[in-house]
């Protein structure tokens, strides 16, 4: 459902004018992608081409410096045509933001300097000791979105300082992709193209410098002249993966539109399209996806306003956002999935794909139905927690 009547601002016209520059190489790789389980490096090229991993870098690191709502059109644009590519420009939206806590030269280094993708893992599955200077970490991680094609690998570890009081610090903790060594597990039900294998790091040596303490991670970034956004990093990842999610859902009501149109069930003398409880269906899925739009749109306007002072508040308003876009855009692919009934059985054709993307994309922590519980608890006047 195209909304002709949004007013759409010029830095986004142009972003969305890149993506169709790049349309139809996502669109003749993607099978090959879902095959092969890694996006082709003809697609990270392109996408590369025309700077969408780098769009959520500050400009003054030589990023795009795009707003939230033009990156959350972008992601929803390519997603409608490959929901994996999509995913993994997603995941260096929210890994770029470490760009923000980093030191300048390193951030310059890992984005600036290095063309590759900066991918890896933001659970805590390892483990870091102090080592003069830095840290040596060990550990295992998995779903590292873009692996096959990353020159930084991220990985997040509990700190071990001997204190024993309260949980152990965490620290994200950059390492070459030379030094880590992967693992082909990634066989999932959606979201084949992402490679989003694990990977393990075994003793090796990061600098201070290439180290985030991730108790700073629920604040803004310190003010400098080279900070991209006055938002705190958990604060802005959810836009990622929601718009991603939306993309795959608008996806889904063009795609099912479609069928519907040509789709005479058995036994039966009329299309889909012509039934009465097909057009309910569809507007009900229809508005669903409307409703994520708007609410992730709200949230991108609130989190641009407020985002240096918004505090606990603002966080909660991003969470509730991005766990009301996966409930509404996995009912709403769901209810066309249905109503397609055999005619969506096919494994491979665009519905049976859009419903697999929908359902894996939406286990992703940000989007996860915890949230719901998380800042309901707040609502009633507790503390906004990460996890119970």
């Amino acid at each position: 459902m195209a909304h002709t009547c949004a007013e759409v601002s010029d830095e986004t016209r142009t972003w969305l004018e890149r993506v169709e520059k790049i349309s139809a190489t996502l669109a003749e790789n993607r099978a090959q992608a879902e095959a092969d389980r890694t996006t082709s490096p003809a697609v990270i090229d392109a996408l590369r081409t025309q700077d969408f991993h780098r769009m959520w870098v500050s400009r003054a690191l030589g990023g795009g410096g795009v707003s939230l709502r033009t990156g959350s059109a972008v992601l929803q644009a390519i997603a409608r045509v490959d929901p994996s590519a999509a995913w993994q420009m997603g995941v260096q939206g929210a890994i770029g933001r470490l760009s923000d806590y980093l030191p300048d030269k390193v951030s310059c280094r890992l984005f600036c300097g290095s063309r590759g993708l900066v991918v890896g893992g933001v659970n805590p599955t390892g483990a870091a000791v102090r080592v003069p200077g830095g840290y040596r970490v060990s550990g295992r991680w998995a779903f590292a979105s873009g692996a096959t094609h990353a020159s930084w690998l991220v990985c997040t570890a509990t700190l071990a300082d001997g204190q024993g009081v309260g949980p152990a610090p965490i620290r994200m903790l950059c390492v070459p992709s030379s030094a880590v060594t992967f693992v082909d597990d990634w066989h999932s039900l959606g979201l084949r193209g992402t490679g989003s294998a694990s990977f393990i790091v075994d003793n090796v040596v990061v600098p201070e410098s290439h180290a985030v303490d991730g108790s700073l991670l629920r604040r803004p970034p310190s003010p400098r002249r080279s900070r991209g956004y006055a938002i705190a990093y958990y604060d802005f990842a959810p836009f990622t993966t929601a718009a991603t999610t939306i993309g795959i859902a608008q996806q889904a009501l063009a795609v099912f539109r479609e069928l519907a149109a040509r789709t005479v069930p058995a036994r039966s003398t009329e299309a889909l399209a012509e039934r009465a409880t097909v057009h309910a269906t569809f507007a009900r899925a229809t508005a669903l996806v409307r409703a994520a739009e708007l609410v992730l749109a709200d949230a991108a306007d609130q989190v641009t306003t407020c985002g240096e002072h918004g505090g606990e508040e603002l966080s909660a308003v991003v969470r509730l956002a991005a766990a009301a876009v996966a409930e509404n855009c996995v009912q709403a692919v769901t209810m066309v999935h249905t109503a397609a009934g055999a005619a969506a059985l096919r494994s491979g054709d665009a519905l049976d794909r859009c419903f697999r993307d929908v359902h894996t994309a939406t286990r992703h922590i940000t989007l996860a139905t915890t949230n719901f519980e998380m800042v309901g608890a707040h609502l009633f006047g507790g503390p906004l927690l990460m996890r119970r």
